[in-house]
């Protein structure tokens, strides 16, 4: 988990994410949805589904970035969503998208560390994280934090990038990760480093039965692991272990 963007600076990891979101921000949403051809509001609606069977939940959505996971969740029909992220300019762009929803009487937005987390412990009914975990400067110590403001039994839920097996979508996939993406996204967004490191980080993330490790170690049960489009992405679903 040590792959940062910008390799020229001597920045912690978790500075270099906070400046590189600061950068893209005005660009993220347009990037995000064009980049990925909308699939990632289907896999976003399938991710936010396993968590139909709460009644009224208090969710804290981590990573939250312009809000899309926390807009989504509204589906759940919550008591309260709240997004915390790094990025100060992240946040405003979601802010800004929430208040022209008519949403900001059920969203708040935080800024926030994912491992040093502004809230008390067993807060929330349920949390997720989409396309976060792997920005984590240390990932343990970001599920444990995550662990302790869940309530007994909570839920968990993560949506994050892996890599394809099968051919021919891992040579596709590869070769649109690693040419494609850092062209496309560096011309658009003005940061090519940004998008040089995503496929670099996903590469790196420890994925699947992996990552069920690293859950299990941070006081989580794993309920369920969905890939997503052939394993471009892969939903993972846990439950706090009760104390």
């Amino acid at each position: 988990m040590s792959i940062r963007p910008y390799k020229s600076s001597t920045d912690g990891k978790k500075q270099q994410i906070k400046a590189m979101f600061n950068n893209i921000a005005p660009k993220y949403d347009f990037l995000n949805h064009f980049l990925s051809m909308g699939i990632d509001k289907i896999w976003r609606r399938r991710a936010i589904k396993l968590l139909n069977k709460l009644e009224s939940p208090e969710i804290l959505d981590i990573a939250t970035g312009t809000g899309d996971l926390a807009i989504a969740a509204l589906r759940l029909k919550p008591k309260r969503v709240v997004g915390v992220d790094i990025s100060a300019q992240m946040l405003k762009v979601g802010m800004d998208k929430i208040k022209r929803k008519n949403l900001d009487h059920i969203i708040s937005m935080v800024e926030g560390d994912s491992e040093n987390l502004p809230f008390k412990d067993h807060e929330f009914d349920a949390a997720t994280v989409a396309f976060g975990v792997r920005n984590f400067e240390n990932l343990n110590k970001g599920l444990v934090e995550i662990n302790r403001v869940l309530k007994d039994g909570g839920k968990f839920m993560v949506l994050e990038f892996s890599n394809p097996s099968s051919f021919p979508i891992k040579q596709l996939y590869n070769f649109y990760s690693t040419k494609i993406l850092p062209w496309w996204g560096g011309i658009l967004s003005k940061d090519k480093a940004a998008y040089t490191y995503l496929p670099e980080s996903v590469a790196a993330f420890p994925e699947g039965s992996a990552f069920v490790s690293e859950l299990e170690r941070a006081g989580f049960k794993s309920e369920k692991v969905w890939k997503q489009s052939f394993g471009i992405a892969t939903i993972y679903f846990a439950q706090k272990v009760k104390q």
